[in-house]
């Protein structure tokens, strides 16, 4: 069992800089392959960026390319995801999952989720 909780969500102009936290519980953190995930209003869940167990490859969203920068440190059990060059369209509510999986964008390969933390990016 692995628990999520998200952290670094708020409110910031276009343009502007998030750094969103995600803290893991379990000695088994390196077990999990991790990705971030967002959810407009109206909109499906899409991943966002991913990366493999000790961080050798990534995944990124076509839209978040060299803007956004996920990484993770193992021995704080945490993945990151940097925001930077925010634009009105990435307000979501932002989820960070874990997975088997070595490295995938599909929601439904991941099996532990957090609770999810609001970003708004006002224009």
């Amino acid at each position: 069992q692995v628990q999520l909780v998200e952290s670094g969500g708020g409110l910031v102009q276009t343009g502007g800089s998030l750094r969103l936290s995600c803290a893991a519980s379990g000695r088994t953190f390196s077990s999990y392959a991790m990705g971030w995930f967002r959810q407009g209003p109206g909109k499906e869940r899409e991943a966002v960026a991913a990366i493999t167990r000790y961080g050798i490859r990534t995944y990124y969203l076509d839209s978040v390319k060299g803007r956004f920068t996920i990484s993770r440190d193992n021995a704080k059990n945490t993945v990151y995801l940097q925001m930077n060059s925010l634009k009105p369209e990435d307000t979501a509510v932002y989820y960070c999952a874990a997975t088997l999986v070595p490295l995938t964008n599909r929601p439904s390969e991941y099996d532990y989720w957090g609770q999810g933390t609001q970003v708004t990016v006002s224009s």
